[in-house]
Parts: C-alpha cells; structure tokens; sequence
C-alpha cells in the first residue's frame, strides 16, 4: 500500500512510500496482540510487595498459658495470625511477573498491531525533521498541521535524535520512539502512529529482503 510523505506543514510533498503489505496488509491476530501487551505489562511489574510472616513480626515468643487444663482453646505466641499485630497467612511475597513469549509470537502481535492502524487509517508518514535544537513548539505546530495534536501519538524514527526527542518529551501526549525499539503495547496504546519518512522505508527495505530470503 502507498503512503504520501507529508512535510510539518501537513502538505503533500509528491512523494510516496510503499507500506508492504507482509506487515501492514495481513488479518490481524487479537489473540497474540492480547498475549504480547500482557506480558509487556506484567514485566513492568516490579513484584517488591511482601508481608511480615509470624516469624518476622516483633513480639514475644512466649507460650501465653499451659496448653491443657485452662478450659480455654490453645494458644501459642502473640505472634500468631489470628491476634491483631500478628504475622499474615499466605501474604505475598517478591516475585517476577515476567512470562516467556516466543520471538514469533512477538513478530506476529507486533505486525498484527500495525495492520490494524493501518485498517483504521491511523498511519501518518512525515518527512524526516531535524531540529539544530530542541523546538517544542515548533513541533507542536507541525503536529496541528498533520491533524495528530492532541491525539495520543506514537512518533517512530529510524536513529537516535536528541533534539527531536527533547522536543517530542515535553509533549504529554505524544511518545517518542527508535524503529528498533518499538513494541505492540506502545502501537496499540497510541490513537495515532507517525512514521518518519526513512523510519517507513526501512519496513519496505526489511520486507524486500524477506522475500529475497
């Protein structure tokens, strides 16, 4: 599928680059997308939580009466669960969320996520902008242009760019991001994905060589 290249005024430049349709064409799987973003989500987790159990807790370790003739039911130490400031059952303890995810499956969300902003028509190919220093509002002004301002906007270029990203961070509701670093959660998290004009020659490039192979 063709794509224009739009400069930050929001206008066409003439030029067009070719979206391949391995990647941005193909029947979306909901399945694997669902699997990718939990498992994104839960390697965010950082799984410190943890309760003091009846060993831990502060207290006294002394039996607190003979264990037969009182009448009553027998008792331990206060450290038992049952007595307020007594240690927790079955509380949590630190762990690692993370889950293994074959790299298919990865590769399968992730092109299933761009096929679906593609069915949506939420794919915006801009030429390559390079600023001699951060300009926030000179990128905002561009995004007004492109019709994305205010839009939750995934912004992807192929190479680190300082000033860009600078730029791009004082802006809340727009994420910058390296083609190389890009993931299904943050496709799927944006309403808008902004591809540079190099950062979408590269899919054309990856698929071409694919074919090859």
């Amino acid at each position: 599928m063709q794509a224009d290249v739009l400069n930050i005024e929001g206008k066409k430049t003439g030029r067009t680059v070719e979206l391949p349709e391995e990647i941005f064409g193909v029947e979306p799987n909901d399945h694997v997308i669902y699997l990718a973003v939990k498992q994104y989500l839960a390697a965010q987790r950082q799984g410190t939580h943890k309760v003091k159990t009846r060993l831990e807790v502060k207290g006294s370790s002394k039996k607190l009466h003979r264990q037969k003739g009182t009448g009553g039911s027998r008792k331990g130490n206060l450290r038992n669960p049952l007595y307020k400031g007594g240690g927790t059952i079955f509380g949590p303890k630190p762990r690692d969320y993370d889950f293994k995810l074959n790299r298919k499956v990865k590769d399968l969300a992730k092109i299933s996520a761009l096929a679906h902003k593609a069915k949506d028509n939420a794919i915006v190919v801009v030429e390559d902008i390079k600023f001699e220093s951060p300009k926030t509002r000179q990128l905002t002004d561009a995004l007004k242009s492109l019709n994305v301002h205010g839009k939750k906007v995934l912004f992807v270029i192929p190479e680190d760019s300082d000033n860009l990203f600078l730029s791009l961070r004082n802006v809340p509701t727009v994420e910058g991001t390296l083609l190389a670093d890009i993931n299904t959660y943050d496709i799927v998290n944006a309403q808008v994905l902004v591809l540079s004009e190099t950062a979408a020659k590269v899919f054309a490039d990856e698929a071409g060589e694919e074919v090859k192979a």
